[in-house]
């Protein structure tokens, strides 16, 4: 299900924490490998990690950047 580049170069190259890179990695397999709706959901399940780790971060005076 390659389009081109690696799932695994692009999470790279933009630098991605491991939160957001899974749910790229998903995200861009869910059409071919497996259940594309259990895909889904493990990434819904990585990105509301990643938001809950930001709002934390933000909650206690602290910055995303």
């Amino acid at each position: 299900y390659n389009q081109g580049i690696e799932v695994i170069d692009f999470i790279e190259s933009w630098d991605l924490k491991f939160s957001l890179g899974n749910a790229i990695k998903y995200i861009a397999r869910a059409p071919y490998k497996g259940s594309e709706l259990e895909d889904l959901k493990k990434a819904r399940w990585y990105i509301d990690r990643e938001i809950s780790r930001i709002e934390s971060l933000v909650a206690g005076g602290g910055s995303i950047e």
